[in-house]
Order: C-alpha cells, then sequence, then structure tokens
C-alpha cells in the first residue's frame, strides 16, 4: 500500500516552521548515526587501554572489530531496527542487534561495559550542543539585522510609551536597540549553555562505573582514562564528575530555560510590533500577492508577529515539563523521563530555531513608516513642548510663575476641546503665541522634535559600539543568514 503523506498528522514545526538542519539535527538517521559513533569511540578507547580477553592475554577489541564498525556507522537499517524493537520493546537493543547483524564480527564488543544511557543521554547531549551552537548563529544574524535597523533610523523621533499611554520622546531606532539588548542577553545564556555542555561519558548502569571496573580488572585509572578518553573523542573538554544512570535531569532545565529566554524577548518584540502596525508606524514585510484575511481583502495583519507569538508562547511553556522531569526522578533514574524528553527536548530546540527564522525575515524586511510617526509626534508634542516654552519665555523676560499659569490654563482648555470632539492639539501652540508672556519665544525652535529625544541616537551608536560589534566580530563567519519562510 503506497503511503499517503496527507493521511496523519505531521509535526507543524517539522512542515511549516523549522529550518532543515535543525529538523534533520533532531531526526532518526542523525540519533542514530551517534549511537553508532558513540559505541565506535566506547570500542576504540577500550582497544586503546588495552582491554584484554579473558584469557588475560589476547586483545578484547582488535583493529579488525573497529574496522568493521567504521565502515558501518550510517547504512541503518530502520525497518529490522523496527522489527527488533517490536519484538525486543528496547529501542538501544533493537539498534545493537541491527549493527551487529550488518558487523556480525563485532557482535560480542558492541556496547561492551555501557549501559542503554550511554548513547542515549550523550547523544542527547551532543544534539543539544550542537543546536545550542546552531542558535547562536541564527541569534548573531537576528542582533545584527535589528542592529542595522537602529542605526537607520537611530535619530528619527518617535512618540514613546509608558503603561502604554503616550509619554516623552524616544527614537525609533532607540526603541529598537530595546528590541536587540534582550536578544544580546539571550546570546550570551546560549553561549555560556553551549560551552559549558558536559558529556555524561562511560558511567556504567548507575553511575558507578563497576561494570567498567570488572572488565579492567579492578584498574581505576584505566577506568577514569576512559571516561575521558570517551568524551575527547566525542569533542567534549567537559564531563560530569558524578551521574546516576543518566546525567542530571537538570541541565536539560537548563538548556530549555535559556531557549525560554529567547521565546520571552521574541514574545515581546512580536507584541510590539503588532502594536506598532496597529497605529501603522511600522510594518513587518508584507509580500506583493500575500492576503491578509480571506474575507477583508483590504487587511495587512502582522501575521508574522502573531506567529512569532504564538511559536514563542509554546516555547515558554516547555520548561515547566523539564522542571517537572527532573523534579521526579528517583535514585539513580527512573524511565518516566523517556517518552516526555523525546517530545519536549526537539521541540524546544526546533521552535526556538523557528522563532529565529520568522525574527530574521521580520527584522530585515520592516518598514518604518515616518510621516504616520511623525503625525503622531506633531500631535503630542505641544503638550511636551511646554517646559521648554516656559524656559525660552523665561529667558526673553516672561515671569516663570506667569507663564506655567498661561499654559496651565491653555493645554487644559485645549483637551477638553479635543475630548468633545471640537480641537487639536496644535492649538495649543497658537493660544500660546497670542500670549504676552511668550510673546518673545521663538516657537519653531523651541518645538524641534529633534530636542526632546534626549541621548537616544548616541546612545544608539554607543549600544553597536559596545554590544553588537564583538558579536559581529565572534560571528563575522556565519553572518548573512537566508531569511526565507516555508509558509
Amino acid at each position: 500500500m503506497t503511503h499517503d503523506p496527507h493521511q496523519f498528522y505531521d509535526n507543524p514545526l517539522i512542515a511549516r516552521y523549522a529550518g532543515a538542519a535543525m529538523s534533520e539535527r533532531w531526526g532518526p538517521r542523525r540519533k542514530f548515526r551517534t549511537w553508532r559513533r558513540l559505541w565506535l569511540a566506547l570500542a576504540e578507547a577500550e582497544h586503546e587501554l588495552g582491554l584484554l580477553s579473558a584469557d588475560g592475554a589476547t586483545p578484547r577489541i582488535t583493529p579488525e572489530h573497529l574496522a568493521e564498525l567504521r565502515a558501518h556507522l550510517d547504512d541503518i537499517d530502520f525497518d529490522r531496527a523496527a522489527h527488533h524493537e517490536k519484538v525486543l520493546r528496547h529501542d538501544v537493543m533493537a539498534h545493537v542487534h541491527t549493527l551487529g547483524e550488518v558487523a556480525p564480527g563485532c557482535k560480542e564488543i558492541i556496547h561492551l561495559g555501557a549501559t542503554s544511557c550511554y548513547v542515549t543521554d550523550n547523544a542527547d547531549l551532543i544534539l543539544m550542543r550542537e543546536s545550542l551552537d546552531e542558535l547562536c548563529g541564527g541569534l548573531a544574524n537576528l542582533i545584527d539585522a535589528l542592529a542595522r535597523f537602529a542605526e537607520t533610523w537611530r535619530a528619527e523621533p518617535t512618540l514613546g510609551f509608558t503603561h502604554f499611554q503616550p509619554a516623552q520622546l524616544t527614537t525609533v531606532g532607540k526603541r529598537a536597540t530595546l528590541w536587540c539588548y534582550d536578544f544580546v542577553l539571550d546570546l550570551k545564556e546560549l553561549e555560556r549553555r553551549r560551552d559549558e555542555m558536559p558529556f555524561r561519558g562511560a558511567k556504567g548502569t548507575t553511575g558507578t562505573q563497576a561494570s567498567f571496573l570488572a572488565l579492567f580488572g579492578g584498574n581505576h585509572d584505566k577506568v577514569r582514562h576512559l571516561d575521558e578518553l570517551v568524551a575527547t573523542k566525542m569533542g567534549f573538554d567537559t564531563r560530569f564528575p558524578v551521574t546516576g544512570q543518566t546525567y542530571s535531569r537538570k541541565i536539560d532545565t537548563q538548556a530549555l530555560d535559556a531557549l525560554s529566554g529567547v521565546a520571552q524577548s521574541a514574545h515581546k518584540w512580536g507584541s510590539d510590533l503588532r502594536l506598532l502596525a496597529h497605529r501603522q508606524e511600522i510594518d513587518e514585510p508584507f509580500e506583493e500577492k500575500q492576503i491578509g484575511s480571506s474575507a477583508m481583502a483590504y487587511k495587512r495583519n502582522p501575521m508574522r508577529a502573531e506567529r512569532l507569538c504564538s511559536l514563542s508562547r509554546f516555547l515558554m511553556g516547555l520548561p515547566a515539563m523539564a522542571a517537572q522531569t527532573h523534579a521526579t526522578q528517583w535514585f539513580e533514574r527512573t524511565l518516566d523521563d523517556s517518552a516526555a524528553r523525546r517530545l519536549y527536548i526537539p521541540q524546544a530546540f526546533l521552535t526556538a530555531d523557528a522563532c529565529l527564522r520568522i525574527g530574521l525575515n521580520v527584522a530585515r524586511g520592516l518598514v518604518v513608516n515616518a510621516p504616520v510617526i511623525a503625525r503622531g509626534v506633531r500631535e503630542y508634542l505641544p503638550y511636551m513642548a511646554t517646559e521648554n516654552l516656559i524656559m525660552a519665555a523665561v529667558a526673553a523676560g516672561a515671569d516663570r510663575q506667569d507663564a506655567h499659569e498661561v499654559i496651565r490654563v491653555h493645554s487644559h482648555a485645549v483637551t477638553k476641546r479635543i475630548k468633545d470632539g471640537e480641537g487639536v492639539s496644535t492649538e495649543l501652540f497658537d493660544r500660546l503665541k497670542a500670549e504676552p508672556a511668550f510673546a518673545g519665544v521663538n516657537f519653531d525652535a523651541a518645538t524641534d522634535a529633534r530636542l526632546f529625544v534626549g541621548r537616544s541616537p548616541e546612545q544608539v551608536t554607543e549600544f553597536v559600539e559596545m554590544e553588537v560589534e564583538p558579536i559581529r566580530l565572534r560571528y563575522s563567519a556565519r553572518l548573512g543568514q537566508r531569511a526565507e519562510l516555508k509558509v
């Protein structure tokens, strides 16, 4: 029967959102290839440390064994492995048997002294470290894109908001640095988790290394060296000092907490973009034939920012499961961690990858509607300029308290007219210009919006120099990542 790919549920993270590289990394082929490389590394280390057969004289593992293992690192028969697992109800032993069938000379030395977690846990750590590194590159690209946006609009005055109520002016670029800095903090945390990721190593069934101690005839030095050698072969400098059967699931919680940090930043940014789209100040990319609504043809919805928020919300929910898993591990291990980890660890990385892909696509295509922004500034500037107007009036010879009272009376009157639907804020300037206290004031000079943004342009420049340039230097070979979306 031909399999219909549209008949059964397909994870949207793979089909719609995440990139090919991250999807491949958490797929079965990469997973089981990694298992075979771990078995090879263990056999190589045992051989190099002179592991002997029961006679005490013959090498237990020979160069021929190793050559045969190396020849079968990638030729995985998934149907055969599925058959074995259905019978054995054990995924690791299913793949031990599957490898043993194509490398029959190695049957006796595959997985020698190891427990299942030797391959499952170590493989997870390898994949998590690789994934963290890929996400670091994605974050660096997003940071670079937002910084470029901030530099372009460093001096463009815009209405600032506190409590989503009009506040003092800032600039479009300065606001972008706030988004960017959140991601800078995330990058530091992801780099830390990547660089400090330890390797479980060869710790044995309950973490005591008893099986390896028996293999090496009680030689503690060789067992210690075995653990170190396997880690080195798999590219790790740091190992867990102690484990039970599994490595501490605290590592999973720390990794997912770091990914949740990315989601928090992405959600905050996405929410801001949605609010700005409502105000028509900044738009996300919108393609020529893109449809905003199946019914309302005029709609230009911020669907990318909404998707970013939606996926971020999903990702922020995953660390709670990792925390519960760690909290409920009994003694040296319990298997109720397995099924849940198969879901939330890959999905956390796939979702983080999707968020960064969407974010990069949006950041590189943001559209600033400067006339709309300027209109909003003009609408509220008369109120914000009143303190400067008082100072200018005093400098021209007016009494400070008289000027203050004039502004108080007229500003309240204008506000009432606006609320009654009869006036606009710029009437305040017209009223003040007619007052003797402000006769000597140059209103154009005192109400230039650029006077009300403080050090925003300079802060953008300083932020990029201090925070972004080191990241650009560190990731120079990885900048320029493509930003296309699947859908």
